[in-house]
């Protein structure tokens, strides 16, 4: 019998294509690109660390018999977004999907951000989907080639989020400018689609947005209609398909997969009004000290 915690998809789902995902070297990226790659995709992962990045590609190559590129790239800078795709041109001869995975955020009460905090966080979100969007979408364009596009944004990209400002901002223009090019660009045979999770904990991110007990508070099981955090196998089956030619008629939509979670409370760290002033200072010291 299956079950959510096993693959979906058959096993030559995504043979011969060639998959681009930002932040694909942890977490929820590093999960899907492992699923593109037993599918029978070619990955090529991305993000700032290059040594984090080799490392991921060395073990998902180990355990999957696919092939990884690992590229060292600043989604923040258009250049070097270039240069990722040129390089992945050049190494597997085409790029048939991206995914917009890489993110930042805080968990902070809006008045004690700088400006330079918002500039991070909506820098690689927003500016950095934009960027791997926009110069994919044109080597795509220029050359006749069809293209999928899929970003991982959040639910408070529409129903917006206390605490969480910055990103609620950023993801809610990625959400936007998946809709509007979805129908710009489907004339090129492009389509952009987006989903948005729920609470699917990976350990780092997690720790460090919910520090110590204030995780207690947003446990799934209290928080989550169905009662439990998501498997990454779940999410992965999700990505996959629609990055796969069998969702060829879902374009610009935005496919929620977290429980029923944003129907019960909406706002994901509305929540966060119960934390008192001098907790604020904790976290932030926690926060900073798990950076």
């Amino acid at each position: 019998m299956f079950t959510y915690k096993d693959p979906m998809l058959r096993d030559d789902a995504m043979k011969g294509k060639t998959i681009l995902v930002t932040g694909g070297g942890t977490g929820l990226g590093r999960s899907m690109s492992t699923y593109f790659l037993q599918l029978g995709a070619n990955v090529i992962i991305t993000s700032r660390k290059l040594d984090v990045l080799e490392e991921t590609a060395r073990e998902m190559e180990a355990e999957t018999g696919g092939k990884v590129l690992a590229l060292q790239s600043d989604v923040r800078k258009y250049d070097q977004v270039e240069a990722v795709i040129n390089k992945g041109y050049e190494h597997f001869g085409r790029i048939d999907g991206l995914v917009n995975n890489a993110a930042g955020n805080f968990i902070s009460p809006t008045e004690r951000l700088s400006s330079g905090a918002f500039e991070a966080v909506i820098g690689i979100v927003l500016q950095g989907s934009i960027n791997n969007t926009l110069a994919l979408g044109k080597r795509w364009i220029k050359e006749g080639q069809p293209g999928t596009v899929l970003s991982v944004v959040t639910t408070y990209a529409w129903t917006g989020s206390a605490f969480v400002v910055p990103s609620a901002t950023a993801k809610a223009g990625v959400l936007a400018m998946t809709r509007s090019l979805a129908v710009e660009w489907a004339k090129y045979k492009i389509r952009l689609n987006a989903v948005a999770p729920g609470p699917f904990p990976t350990k780092g991110a997690w720790d460090r947005l919910v520090p110590g007990d204030l995780q207690k508070v947003f446990d799934p099981e209290n928080k989550v209609p169905v009662g439990r955090a998501g498997e990454h196998q779940e999410l992965s089956n999700l990505c996959a398909y629609l990055m796969s030619d069998f969702s060829a008629y879902i374009n610009g939509d935005c496919i929620t997969i977290d429980g029923g979670e944003w129907l019960k409370g909406a706002g994901q760290f509305n929540a966060m009004s119960a934390v008192p002033a001098e907790m604020w200072d904790m976290i932030e010291q926690m926060t900073r000290s798990a950076k």
